[in-house]
């Protein structure tokens, strides 16, 4: 388990080094491959909640790390212009909002950082916390994220 949350972390800080050297290019791939490692870390932390993987608190860590750095970063990779293409799913409130939208993306980084800081434990304690973290990834959906449906 200990070499699973390792590569766990390995992939996620690959994922968002290769965010960072897309920037300039195209940055809806970078968006995308930031959320890419969010998504990652999220079916990671579900996993663990619904009891479907044990609880590691190494890879608790791991993820919530990546959800607070994406939260750190995301907003930079939406500039003006960036609105339309490479099959972005970015709803026009990102700019038309653009105060909600970093609000949103901050409230992220801040709740992740606070789980990292807990450091659960245990299964139950980490369920709060991800619960917690999970909320902004839901509304930050509705409100800045057009649905596929």
């Amino acid at each position: 388990m200990r070499l699973r949350s390792l590569a766990f972390g390995a992939v996620a800080i690959g994922l968002l080094a290769a965010a960072g050297s897309a920037t300039a290019a195209d940055p809806i791939e970078t968006r995308q491959t930031i959320m890419s490692s969010v998504g990652a870390a999220a079916k990671v932390s579900g996993e663990m909640a619904k009891g479907e993987i044990p609880y590691n608190t190494d890879v608790a860590m791991s993820a919530f790390a990546t959800m607070a750095a994406a939260g750190l970063s995301y907003t930079a990779f939406f500039p003006e212009g960036s609105e339309a293409g490479g099959d972005t799913r970015a709803k026009e409130t990102i700019w038309t909002d653009r105060e909600g939208f970093v609000a949103a993306s901050e409230k992220l980084a801040a709740d992740a950082s606070a789980a990292i800081e807990a450091k659960p434990a245990d299964l139950d304690a980490f369920k709060v916390a991800f619960g917690n973290v999970a909320q902004n990834c839901q509304s930050c959906h509705e409100d800045y994220r057009v649905s596929r449906d």
